[in-house]
């Protein structure tokens, strides 16, 4: 998350204005469900000052589906967080512009938890460190792959539990994201729905495994590997996987491209895939026989 003040916006507020942008997030990463992710370079834009009422002032058309009150989800993050620390959160008003895709799996409203956090920190003066940050948007989202990353940057390995939260970030050198959108929308509550309310012990001790081993992959930037690895969740890919049309389509033509793995996007119908740097152009083009979703290299977002 990257954050300025100014005093000099006169067309939005003649009071003092907070400006900052938070992320987009793609959680997962196959086997790291609920706790791994990874920031990427689309933003959830906010400026905001203070003001005599709530109000929300949207950028972009598609935002307007949004509440521009207090049952705002950035609103009503910041005024919790104010309350978690015993501050009164002051009226705000609030211009918000976004890149990142509503109910699309790319942390829409993790980005939005993350702003409002931000928010009452600075016009309640919290002094929050980026633990504290991710702490808190841990508490509301009840585990740390998106607001995680959103901090952070870069790649993101945290457990959140019984109010303790742990985590780490790594280093990606030389890979690159692609992410391709849909044109639909899957719900994360139906997401939800989709995965079985129990798995079989067989198959935790081999997600255990296979996590282990592609975090490790990682570390030791053996891509090829974290990449074969990351495609064999499962918790949930196999169950959301016919959710997402496009799912088969995209892995088969980003595989036969050289690419390291295509996997879904937090709870979809968003795919990421990961690639080398140097393949990535080529992978794009090759994407755009996929019609009718979105295709785009994405730069991870390192804070």
């Amino acid at each position: 998350m990257k954050n300025r003040s100014s005093n000099t916006l006169k067309p939005f507020h003649t009071m003092p204005v907070h400006q900052f942008k938070v992320p987009a997030t793609s959680a997962n990463l196959g086997p790291g469900f609920d706790s791994m992710g990874l920031a990427l370079s689309k933003f959830l834009h906010i400026e905001a000052a203070e003001s005599s009422r709530w109000k929300v002032v949207f950028e972009k058309e598609f935002l307007e589906v949004l509440p521009a009150d207090e049952k705002n989800l950035v609103i009503r993050t910041a005024i919790w967080t104010a309350e978690k620390y015993s501050k009164v959160m002051p009226e705000l008003e609030i211009r918000m512009d976004s890149e990142i895709p509503l109910t699309h799996g790319l942390g829409s409203s993790a980005s939005a938890i993350i702003a409002g956090i931000e928010l009452a920190d600075h016009f309640c003066s919290l002094g929050l460190s980026d633990f504290d940050k991710v702490l808190c948007g841990s508490e509301l989202e009840g585990h740390p792959d998106n607001v995680g990353p959103a901090i952070t940057g870069g790649l993101f390995v945290g457990f959140y539990g019984a109010g303790r939260l742990y985590y780490h970030t790594l280093a990606f050198s030389g890979v690159a994201a692609i992410v391709s959108v849909p044109p639909y929308e899957i719900d994360t509550n139906e997401a939800r729905a989709a995965l079985p309310e129990a798995y079989r012990k067989s198959d935790a001790v081999d997600q255990n495994a296979i996590n282990n081993v592609m975090l490790l992959s990682i570390m030791n930037r053996d891509y090829r590997s974290m990449g074969e690895l990351m495609m064999r969740d499962l918790y949930h890919e196999p169950y959301r996987k016919p959710l997402i049309q496009e799912y088969d389509e995209i892995r088969c033509i980003a595989l036969s491209e050289g690419a390291y793995a295509t996997v879904i996007s937090g709870a979809g119908p968003s795919l990421l895939t990961l690639c080398d740097a140097a393949d990535a152009d080529r992978i794009v083009e090759a994407l755009g026989k996929v019609s009718g979703c979105l295709h785009e290299k994405v730069d991870i977002f390192e804070s």
